[in-house]
């Protein structure tokens, strides 16, 4: 899940309660971050 806030686009776990990057100042960045997440996620 991606939220902006203060100008920024921050990733989010599924719940949007846990932050799990920086911020980022594009969306697209924001979202290449989150497939890298779902990546190792799911890489066992």
């Amino acid at each position: 899940m991606i939220k902006k806030r203060a100008g920024l686009y921050y990733v989010y776990n599924h719940t949007g309660k846990k932050k799990l990057s920086k911020g980022y100042r594009k969306k697209e960045d924001a979202l290449k971050r989150l497939r890298q997440i779902e990546y190792f996620k799911h890489l066992k």
